[in-house]
This record gives C-alpha cells, structure tokens and sequence, in this order.
C-alpha cells in the first residue's frame, strides 16, 4: 500500500506492451527511452514495407538490437536498461498464410500479430479489408495459442469518428470473439465505456491496453486554445465519461487491463502539418505519466499490478525481477526531443509541470 504523499514509489520494472519504435535513424533516437523506463516492450509491425513475415520480425529485431548496443556504447543507456527485450509482432493482411502463423509460434520471439483494419491508421493501408479473409490465419493463430492484437476501430465512412470503436466492437470483435473462443485477443488502446465494460464481461481469454494520454485527457484537451496536433491519436481521445470509465477500468485491479503506451513518435513538422499525423509520443515519461493519473484517482498502489503484473501474466512471460523506483519531484517535461536527421519530435504534455520522476 502507497500512502498518500509518500515522497517514493518503487514498483516492479513494467513492461510496455503497445510501443512504436520506428525503423533507421528515428527507430536510433527513441528506443533508449523505452529500454529506460521498461524490461520488455510488444513493438509494432507497421513500417514501410510492413513487417509480415516472422523473417521480417527477425530482422527488424536484430535492427532494434542494435540501436540498443549503439545506445549504450554512447553512454545514453546504463546495462540494466541495455537488456531491454524487444517482443515482436506480424502485421496481419487478407492473405497472411497459416504456414507463417506457425512459424512465428515456434519462433521464441514473436509474441502477437496485430490486425489494423485498412486505413484505420498511420501505414494501415496493407491492413484487413474484411475480417472473413484471413479466417485460415485466426485459426493457426487459435491452434497455435498466438495472441492477436486488435487496433478497434471500424472504418466505415458513414461512422462517425468517435463512434468507431463502439460500432467496431458490434460488427468485428463480438462475432471473433464468438468464432474462436479460444484465441487470446488484446483489445488495443481502448478508449470508450463501452469498450471497458466488453473486456471486462466477455467470455474466453480477452484483454485490453490502455495509454496514458487516454487515462489523462479527454478531447477537449484537442482543441484548448486552439488545435493541438500532438494530442492527436487514434483512436482519438474521448468524451470525459469515456476518460473516468477507462481510469476505472485500469485502477480497478481487474488483471485484464494492463499498461499499453501506444508511443507514437512522428517529426514535429508531420504533426505540426496541414494534415497531421496521428500519434502521442509518451515514451519518455510513460511511468510519470501514468503515476499522474494513478494517484490523481487515489490508486498509486494498483499501479503495480496494472504496470508490471496483468500483462505478462496475460503473455504467459515471468514478471520482471528488477524494480524501478518513481520520486516525487516537480520537473517540466521537454519542448522535443532528438529525431534522428536533424529531425526533433515533441513529447505529450510538453512544458507541462509532473509530480513524479523515475529515479536514475
């Protein structure tokens, strides 16, 4: 138990379990600032081309493995933060073969496969058309006991924006959930009640990610003062009855809900853009950001459980051994960070003032 004002938090190292780590120079200037604040982390497959085949994986990870060795040969990672283990995906398509599905089961390290519906979202364009497609795939995904992770977003032009997810939830995940009830499905970055209530009724092995910038704002937060391009995601934030339904949801203890930072770099000038690309980037201060929103709804101690216990447990992976400790220290967050190519990326609540600060 956390009393409150306790000027310390130390908890379990927590694991990131939605994270966009980019490719090249970028995939170089951000992976540090995971490998900082967690063990282990599911990295997402959509980069140009996407990753579809476990060789793909293989690559892209060894890729990963490498930004980390140059990291800590610079002095930017201590050794503790150099044994961060990348978990890697496979970007589903209508036509992803149930022969590729088994290879990634025995691979040893691709975790999940990761459905975007077609457009839903940024480099989505190769994603599911229509769930019936890769049916053969979800049945060696079944068979193979691999978990699929769902970005919940219907993209049906005459659906309003906010009621994507809802309605996704209606056509696509109850009749999933009702076609293989043995599949383990993450419902991604969840940002409705109705999304919180689904995760938390349904039958069979289900559960869901939830960021922090959808625990701490609501869409208002998109518009104060003007547009704000870098509270921009998708899904976007919500109503505020969506935003305490999720806090709820992510507090309660329930082991279904975990950490999910859905970190999303873009280079200031594509967020800051006629048309701005969608995504939050939170990875430098993920912990700080989620202790805000634990302690603001008086639950600093379920923290733990929410950021280091339900998802590995979830992936069948052992907790971590190691623990990180957060302090209570006022400090403004960053106006950008480094991006590779002389390139800068401007963190979520930026010039904001935190309260807690991981040590170290």
């Amino acid at each position: 138990m956390t009393e409150a004002g306790a000027q310390t938090l130390t908890i379990t190292r927590p694991d990131d379990w939605h994270l966009h780590l980019r490719d090249g120079a970028a995939l170089r200037a951000v992976v540090g600032a995971s490998a900082r604040q967690f063990g282990r982390a599911i990295v997402m497959p959509n980069l140009r081309p996407p990753v579809v085949t476990v060789a793909q994986a293989g690559e892209y990870r060894s890729r990963i493995l490498a930004a980390l060795a140059d990291a800590r040969a610079a002095g930017e990672i201590d050794a503790r933060a150099a044994g961060f283990q990348p978990l890697m995906t496979l970007y589903l398509t209508d036509n992803t073969a149930p022969e590729e599905i088994r290879r990634a089961g025995t691979s040893g390290f691709v975790h999940a496969v990761k459905l975007y519906p077609a457009g839903a979202t940024t480099n989505s364009d190769s994603g599911v058309t229509d769930i019936a497609r890769p049916r053969a795939a979800l049945e060696a995904m079944q068979q193979a006991d691999l978990p699929l992770l769902l970005h919940g977003e219907v993209t049906d032009g005459e659906v309003d924006l906010f009621d994507r997810e809802a309605v996704f939830i209606e056509r696509v995940l109850e009749p999933l959930r009702r076609d293989f009830p043995a599949l383990r499905i993450v419902f991604e970055h969840i940002t409705t009640r109705e999304a919180a209530d689904f995760v938390r009724q349904a039958d069979g092995p289900i559960a869901a990610t939830i960021t922090a910038h959808h625990l701490l704002y609501n869409r208002n937060a998109l518009f104060a003062g003007g547009v704000r391009p870098h509270w921009y995601c998708l899904p976007v934030l919500k109503r505020e009855q969506h935003r305490r339904a999720l806090v709820a949801a992510a507090t309660g203890g329930n082991p279904r809900f975990f950490l999910g930072t859905d970190s999303a770099p873009h280079a200031r000038h594509l967020k800051e853009h006629a048309c701005g690309c969608a995504g939050c980037y939170t990875a430098p201060h993920a912990l700080e950001l989620y202790a805000s929103a634990f302690e603001a709804a008086g639950a600093l101690d379920r923290l733990e459980a929410f950021a280091g216990f339900h998802g590995p447990d979830f992936y069948r992976l052992p907790r971590n051994g190691d623990r990180v400790t957060l302090e209570r220290r006022r400090w403004t967050v960053p106006d950008g960070h480094p991006f590779g190519d002389g390139d800068r990326v401007v963190p979520l609540a930026a010039g904001e003032v935190l309260d807690w600060q991981l040590r170290g």
